[in-house]
């Protein structure tokens, strides 16, 4: 026998112990080492989180069977009512078969799609209803913290599917010889339809969640349900009684630039402009701001202040020039709030808000400051203030709220299926923090219900 035969077989017994060791040391290991691990990835800074709809770069399917949703760990139970399709999936064009109220959203790729552009910005409403159907599906992997129950006793919410904002952005006027455009007979029939419901009777519709978050949505109907809570972009066109922050929620608008990767993202010494703003100059009300800033800032060299639009090329520019700015401007518009925080924020440039009446989403769980500047509308229109603030702040500062601004970057991205801590779980949780104080109003209002069912009674046989 060849001696490099020999030396083969007299080292088989060497290999044999070895790997009988490793073996004994793995399975010695404690289980919860390995408790960690999930077929879903980790919400990091890292992770980058496909959308899905008309603007999306790619859609997930999930491993069938590979996550369960348990009713029992979910932080919020939302009953849903069965609204007939011309409320929600009926406007994107959605036939169901016979009686079918609901698309099947086993697989993405058969959901009908939102409509794209700026409709998308306000599409909350869309991927909120598709989480609840999706937590009812065992093969669609998502985030937990909503489950849909099937038995209102059981809810801590009452979740009302009107898509408001499609609606409004599809029929605000009305078609030909009509009266009353399509949005306002919708939300009429919505009005008469809930005002009858047991369910809304029983807390006067305090526990109902209704989205509302284009500005100009649920117009004709907002006062007469003004009880319930509302999915809200800002309060900037509702009066206080009927939105407020004790009730109602913020959502984040969708983004329509493109997410920068963290990993794409430029740092400090980087990034050529200091401070950018592109988009409509000449605005009303609180807006106006943006003329007097546009006045001070437009022949600063590393200002890039100009006008702008939101066709595709103007989505792209924007894109590009934030991407290379140290800092971006949100500057109040007609209402305090817009999707440029979000387009802001999907870039990786650190926000300068600039709109006092801003009310900023889960801003009860996150800090602004810590990623974004924060600048009075009073001191911005001083001349050289806003400038020598920006100037001022240096590359380790900013660097700080870079990083940050990463790390919380994934809370504003809206996904179907939903991920920990997206946007979509994020509006859970804020509406699951309300639940408590709701509770709490309920619980006092039936302290005495016993006694004053026994006096009607009372009443009733007297007579």
């Amino acid at each position: 026998m060849p001696e490099k035969y020999k030396l083969l077989l007299s080292m088989i017994p060497f290999y044999l112990i070895t790997l009988s060791l490793f073996l004994l040391i793995f399975s010695s290991l404690p289980i919860h080492q390995f408790s960690e691990f999930s077929v879903l990835p980790p919400l990091t800074s890292q992770t980058q989180f496909p959308n899905f709809g008309p603007s999306s770069e790619g859609t997930i399917c999930p491993p069938s069977g590979a996550l369960t949703c348990d009713e029992n760990q979910a932080v919020l139970k939302v009953y849903m009512y069965d609204l007939p399709p011309e409320f929600h999936f009926g406007m994107l064009e959605w036939k169901g078969n016979g009686n079918e109220i609901w698309p099947s959203v086993n697989d993405p790729r058969h959901i009908p799609p939102y409509l794209g552009g700026l409709f998308l910005q306000h599409g909350m409403e869309y991927w909120l209803t598709l989480d609840l159907l999706a937590s009812n599906v065992p093969s669609v992997v998502r985030a937990c913290s909503a489950v849909r129950v099937e038995n209102s006793s059981d809810a801590d919410i009452i979740f009302v599917p009107f898509f408001s904002s499609l609606s409004y952005n599809l029929y605000p006027r009305p078609l030909g010889k009509a009266k009353l455009a399509l949005d306002q007979i919708l939300q009429e029939k919505l009005v008469q339809y809930l005002l009858g419901q047991d369910l809304w009777k029983q807390h006067g519709g305090k526990d109902h969640l209704i989205v509302a978050h284009h500005p100009n949505s649920m117009a004709y109907s907002r006062k007469k349900l003004a009880s319930a809570m509302f999915v809200l972009a800002d309060f900037g066109r509702y009066r206080a009684k009927v939105a407020n922050v004790e009730k109602d929620i913020i959502a984040p608008y969708k983004h329509v630039v493109r997410s920068i990767p963290n990993g794409q993202s430029a740092q400090f010494d980087q990034r050529s402009i200091l401070a950018y703003f592109k988009g409509t100059i000449y605005r009303k009300d609180g807006g106006a701001i943006r003329q007097e800033l546009y006045n001070l800032l437009k022949d600063e060299e590393d200002v890039h202040f100009t006008f702008g639009s939101y066709g595709k090329v103007g989505i792209n520019k924007a894109n590009a020039g934030m991407a290379i700015s140290k800092f971006c401007l949100h500057i109040a518009g007609d209402t305090p709030a817009s999707n440029r925080l979000f387009d802001v924020i999907a870039t990786r440039c650190v926000p300068v808000i600039i709109s006092d009446e801003i009310e900023l989403p889960f801003e009860d769980v996150l800090d602004y400051s810590e990623f974004c500047v924060f600048v009075h509308a009073s001191d911005a229109v001083k001349p050289g203030y806003l400038l020598n603030l920006l100037r001022g702040i240096e590359g380790d500062e900013w660097t700080k709220m870079w990083v940050r601004l990463q790390e919380i970057a994934p809370h504003f991205e809206y996904h179907y299926p939903s991920w920990p801590d997206d946007a979509v779980d994020m509006v859970w949780k804020a509406v699951s923090r309300k639940v408590p104080a709701l509770r709490l109003q309920f619980n006092r209002k039936n302290r005495y219900s016993r006694a004053q069912t026994t006096s009607s009674l009372s009443t009733t046989v007297s007579r």
